[in-house]
């Protein structure tokens, strides 16, 4: 950065980056939170005898009403304003994270089944999470840093494995699995309480200088997206079940979140049955299985932050949107179907290196909602955040189900690795054929 950028930032101000750090900030809670289960899973089904299918009962729990929440979770926003909806958000899921650490109080034959409505309750609790940061993120960033700070936000999904998975197992082995949702939930309200103090609208944070708000404004940030003034915009439930009908009806749309499902199925694989593979296929012990599985999840984080400063780097060179956005994703995802090669070489340490690789351009080409902020009506920016955001999380439930038929089938990962390859070329396909040109969308009055 030169010396004259530098003084322009300075007499900016840098609000703006304090608002996604606490994006950040907040999305690794958000994820430590869902990983709270897969930690202590194995000591709580001990504990109260549950048995695999019961486990799998459980697991599945969070990904189903996650899905189902992301539509009414986007309306609620648009009705309501990212500020207050996501911090209410937030205290709900901490309040069920607490509880979880409780069902050993009302017996193992009923455990169970309040473990699984507490765990489909975070799912609808967190629904709003990732439109309110694509919301927020297109208030405050203009259209040549949006990349960067969508990658920000969108790479904390990696870092919570890295940070918070030594702390759990930590508590579960030194205080019991429940100190585990004891500690989870209480630091989610601490962080409530952060949420309120940092989070305004551009237009009435009280620092704000004017010249940031210029800046942000004049490069397409939507400043006024949660203000008072703000409200005759906002469309009635009718109006927004028309506008929903437009957004399915669009072909980018639907391009983009044809290949958000496919670039999420390649993060499925590598939390659900890639340390499986490791143990199975390659005859790793579970220790050094649990060990190398966190490679990958740093490669995804470093490659997720390196892809929104490529795309943002090439949108300030004078690329157009279209081809910033889309050149990231594309070379992502070819570097993800590189994992298929892991089904000709022997060596678990280049196995390892294939899969670090194809997580780290998993991580470059993960610039959906990037896009989303880029493309997403003004009117309804919650509503298409979560729509985007339910297509893209069908797959947490297709993916490890359709990989666990393959291995029925076959009794071999190589089909599940082709099969992975083959969602990243149809993410590229489906960018490069039906996205066409990226740009926002505009709604026709309903």
């Amino acid at each position: 950065m030169s010396t004259t950028t530098s003084s322009a930032e300075r007499t900016r101000g840098r609000i703006r980056f304090t608002i996604v750090a606490m994006l950040f900030a907040i999305t690794i809670v958000n994820y430590a939170d869902r990983a709270t289960l897969a930690i202590t899973g194995p000591v709580i089904s001990k504990a109260l005898g549950f048995s695999p299918v019961q486990m799998g009962f459980i697991f599945s729990a969070f990904g189903w009403s996650y899905v189902l929440g992301q539509i009414p979770g986007g309306w609620l926003l648009d009705r309501f304003g990212s500020k207050m909806v996501y911090f209410g958000s937030i205290v709900l899921w901490s309040v069920f994270t607490i509880m979880q650490g409780g069902v050993w109080m009302v017996g193992a034959a009923s455990a169970v089944y309040v473990l699984f409505a507490l765990r489909f309750l975070v799912g609808v609790a967190e629904a709003p999470s990732f439109p309110a940061n694509s919301r927020l993120v297109a208030a405050w960033f203009p259209a040549n840093e949006r990349g960067t700070a969508s990658a920000i936000f969108n790479s904390a999904q990696y870092f919570a494995t890295v940070l918070f998975a030594p702390i759990m197992g930590y508590l579960t082995v030194t205080y019991g699995w429940p100190s585990v949702f004891y500690f989870m939930g209480a630091l989610g309200l601490v962080m409530g309480l952060l949420w309120l103090k940092v989070i305004y609208s551009p237009g009435r944070h009280p620092t704000l200088r004017p010249a940031e708000l210029a800046y942000i404004a004049a490069g397409g940030a939507l400043v006024n997206l949660d203000q008072p003034g703000e409200a005759a915009v906002r469309p009635s439930a009718a109006s927004q079940l028309g506008y929903l009908k437009q957004l399915v009806r669009n072909r980018m749309m639907v391009g983009i979140y044809l290949g958000q499902f496919c670039i999420n199925a390649i993060t499925y694989f590598f939390i659900t049955w890639f340390p499986v593979y490791l143990v199975q296929q390659r005859g790793m012990s579970i220790l050094n299985a649990g060990f190398i599985a966190a490679i990958p999840a740093i490669c995804g984080f470093s490659g997720g932050v390196l892809g929104g400063i490529w795309s943002d780097f090439l949108l300030r060179r004078g690329w157009s949107l279209t081809a910033s956005r889309k050149t990231p994703i594309v070379a992502g995802m070819l570097l993800s179907m590189s994992m298929i090669v892991c089904n000709y070489v022997d060596a678990q340490w280049l196995v390892v290196v294939i899969m670090a690789l194809a997580f780290f351009g998993k991580g470059i080409g993960a610039l959906g909602w990037a896009v989303v902020s880029d493309v997403a009506p003004k009117e309804i920016a919650g509503l298409s955040g979560g729509l985007f955001n339910m297509f893209g999380n069908i797959s947490s439930i297709t993916t490890p189900i359709i990989i666990g038929f393959i291995l029925q089938a076959t009794g071999s990962f190589n089909g599940a690795l082709v099969f992975i390859g083959a969602n990243a070329a149809v993410a590229i396909i489906s960018y490069l054929v039906v996205v066409g040109e990226i740009k926002r969308l505009e709604l026709k009055p309903v």
